[in-house]
């Protein structure tokens, strides 16, 4: 079944997070996903919110710029929200947008050398493993969790172009790909993500969360197509919806066939009401995917 969230953007004030993501646990959405967008709103710190303020929601953070972290406090403070909150936040660390990262002096000259090497890491500490390293960017010394999570996590990576897609299957246990995904990018990377997964000899599930850009209500196709054009994929077939809870349901459901497991619903920069896309997400559209 394919799972279904919706995104809490960082476009909005930080204060917004708290009634949003209280209406997304009462009326039954499965994930609510934030952004560590630079220089918007912090990831971890929103997930802990969003999380102490909920009981039943699960949260996720796409995505935790690795050139911004150091390995060994990403790993912390994922265990600790693993801990207090057990199943129920969803991490996933990317490269981070390179002009952001080259903002604050973090931009790295490999970034696909760093994300390797932070997701080996990451895992293995989640994983309760004491670690020895030293790669091109990440060196630990006899670093082990004291309060890794009681049960096995999964950690997703982000990924666009053909290199980190492999990568991604290689080390990571599930990815993130941007809305600028169509169904047939998502059916690429499927492939790709599978390659890096037989290469590794990895056979365990692997899931794939796709944001799929939605507008709905009163000047949803103007908005959509705003966004788009703002994007710079104005041209691209395919890609968003915009429409009442039939034309959504029916793009997820073209995502799913393509592969996705998760679709995450990301509503345009200039949504009028967070809160009742939330609702109409969980109310209007989920009962159609389902059907």
């Amino acid at each position: 079944m394919t799972g279904l969230g919706a995104v809490f953007r960082p476009q909005l004030a930080p204060e917004r997070l708290r009634a949003v993501a209280r209406v997304a646990d009462e009326v039954g959405l499965e994930e609510l996903w934030l952004w560590e967008d630079c220089f918007r709103e912090g990831g971890i710190s929103t997930a802990a919110a969003a999380l102490a303020w909920t009981e039943r929601v699960r949260v996720g953070v796409g995505l935790l710029p690795v050139p911004l972290r150091n390995v060994a406090v990403t790993a912390m403070e994922a265990a600790t929200l693993h801990r207090m909150f057990p199943g129920r936040a969803v991490l996933g660390v990317g490269h981070g947008v390179q002009d952001w990262m080259g903002q604050v002096g973090a931009r790295a000259e490999s970034p696909l050398t760093l994300l390797r090497e932070h997701l080996v890491a990451l895992r293995a500490l989640l994983g309760g493993e004491r670690v020895t390293t030293k790669g091109r960017y990440v060196r630990l010394d006899d670093v082990a969790l004291d309060w890794p999570p009681e049960q096995a996590v999964e950690v997703l990576a982000g990924a666009t172009g053909p290199r980190s897609l492999r990568l991604a299957g290689e080390a990571a246990d599930g990815t993130v790909l941007t809305a600028s995904t169509p169904p047939d990018g998502v059916r690429r990377a499927r492939r790709l993500i599978d390659e890096g997964r037989a290469a590794a000899g990895r056979s365990e599930a692997h899931r794939v969360v796709v944001y799929l850009l939605t507008a709905t209500g009163p000047g949803a196709d103007e908005r959509l197509r705003d966004e788009l054009v703002a994007e710079g994929v104005g041209d691209v077939p395919d890609l968003g919806v915009a429409g009442d809870a039939e034309a959504v349901a029916g793009a997820v459901r073209r995502l799913a066939e393509a592969g996705a497991d998760t679709v995450i619903l990301q509503p345009t920069g200039d949504e009028p009401d967070p809160e009742g896309f939330v609702r109409f997400a969980a109310e209007q559209v989920r009962p159609l995917v389902v059907a």
